[in-house]
């Protein structure tokens, strides 16, 4: 990729947000055009070190692993797939969509080469012999992030599954059968296990694979029996508070039932209810993001950014919002999310890649099981590109989300609980 074409979106920021183009007032706010190509830049600006690196296999050589002290070896075992899988996680629905009325020539040209790179991508990490192969099974976290690529590769299956060599669909299958030697706790790890046989069910319905309906029986099942209501799942059967219900439980299960949810009765019984908690849970997540893109620190895994709102951004792409919520109440509280946690001095290293933090560069906000790669689960936000230009989550006008309204003095209306 040319220059130029490199630094197209970042310099159409910049030109948006010049002094003589700038709103003068709080009512003419940034127009919808703008977000999505401020969203972009941002998703070229964290994807571009991670995908150039492994599209010509040296992913290992230049992705540093920032780490607690002391652990800098074991997570070093896991951290390119964490990096990998969770970027490709949020990055697939936009890789899917194809051109549209709106698009800019940018745009797709920019879609066009991360198509070709991701593909290449995958070939390196699940080749055996490739120097970035991901070492799949060779410790517990793989499992998570295994599954984080399967679910990559089921939000995009004819850019992700459809275009693998014969070779590469066989390594898929090959490191997701690895995973299985992983024991899984009991929480929400069971959904991983899930999502790695929900692939192999994809890749098996053109052959080749088999998938193991218990695992997936089984998590589908104990996640029932873990809902403690409002919306809310326990992570195992004690309630957690944390992230955990955005990050993995609500986004795993909606796509567990859209790939395999018509398998059995008792699966697809559980549709409405999964997809009514998570419209609730959308709706609490809405209502937590302060007027200026902050949302409460609290709970485990805080270093995810905007990957927080995971399920937030899938409700909106899935066309799943709230009674009342207008996607452009998503777009500008997700932007606001963003600028909030992507733009403070000490996000990136002098490289680009993500540094522990959640406002800039703060390391003791990191588990003993985070790591530079866990970081790219921030991809989650941007989901609602894989939206065309047209569709009103971009298009609309701006409106104000819940906390920007109701803390500027307008009325609105009481929030209830979900019951049942």
């Amino acid at each position: 990729m040319r220059t130029d074409r490199r630094t197209f979106l970042q310099t159409a920021v910049a030109a948006a947000t010049l002094p003589g183009l700038a709103a003068s007032t709080e009512a003419a706010a940034q127009q919808p055009a703008d977000h999505r190509t401020q969203w972009l830049s941002w998703m070229q600006k964290i994807a571009e070190p991670v995908l150039t690196a492994l599209s010509q296999r040296e992913l290992r050589k230049r992705m540093p692993v920032e780490a607690v002290s002391g652990h800098e070896a074991d997570r070093a075992i896991g951290s390119h797939l964490e990096a990998f899988g969770r970027l490709f996680m949020g990055v697939a629905p936009w890789l899917e969509l194809e051109p549209s009325s709106g698009e800019s020539a940018e745009e797709a040209a920019l879609r066009k080469r991360y198509r070709q790179m991701a593909v290449e991508a995958i070939a390196s990490a699940v080749d055996p012999a490739s120097p970035d192969y991901m070492r799949f099974g060779d410790s517990a976290q793989t499992v998570v992030d295994a599954s984080f690529l399967a679910l990559a590769m089921l939000r995009a299956p004819r850019q992700l599954i459809d275009t693998l060599s014969p070779q590469t669909r066989e390594h898929v299958i090959q490191a997701m059968v690895k995973e299985r030697r992983v024991l899984t706790g009991l929480n929400n790890w069971v959904l991983f296990s899930a999502m790695d046989e929900a692939l192999l069910f994809r890749l098996g319905a053109n052959g080749g694979a088999e998938w193991d309906r218990m695992r997936v029986a089984y998590a589908l099942n104990e996640l029932n029996r873990w809902y403690v209501g409002d919306g809310t799942y326990g992570d195992g059967p004690q309630y957690h508070a944390d992230n955990y219900n955005s990050y993995v439980m609500h986004p795993y299960l909606l796509m567990l039932m859209q790939v395999l949810g018509d398998e059995a009765p008792a699966w697809n019984a559980l549709r409405s209810n999964i997809t009514e908690r998570a419209t609730r849970y959308a709706a609490i997540q809405e209502r937590i993001i302060g007027p200026d893109g902050s949302f409460p620190v609290l709970g485990r895994s805080i270093t995810y950014r905007a990957g927080a709102f995971h399920l937030l951004a899938d409700a909106a792409l899935r066309g799943i919002l709230p009674e009342g919520v207008a996607p452009a109440q998503i777009r500008g509280a997700l932007t606001a999310v963003q600028r909030r946690t992507l733009e403070a001095p000490g996000t990136f290293n002098a490289n680009g890649w993500l540094q522990i933090g959640l406002y800039g560069h703060q390391p003791s906000l990191g588990e003993v099981y985070i790591s530079t790669g866990s970081l790219y689960l921030c991809s989650a936000a941007w989901l609602p590109l894989g939206l065309p230009p047209a569709h009103p989550f971009w298009s609309a006008l701006d409106a104000p989300w819940t906390q920007k309204l109701v803390w500027s003095g307008d009325d609105s209306k009481a929030d209830h609980a979900l019951h049942g």
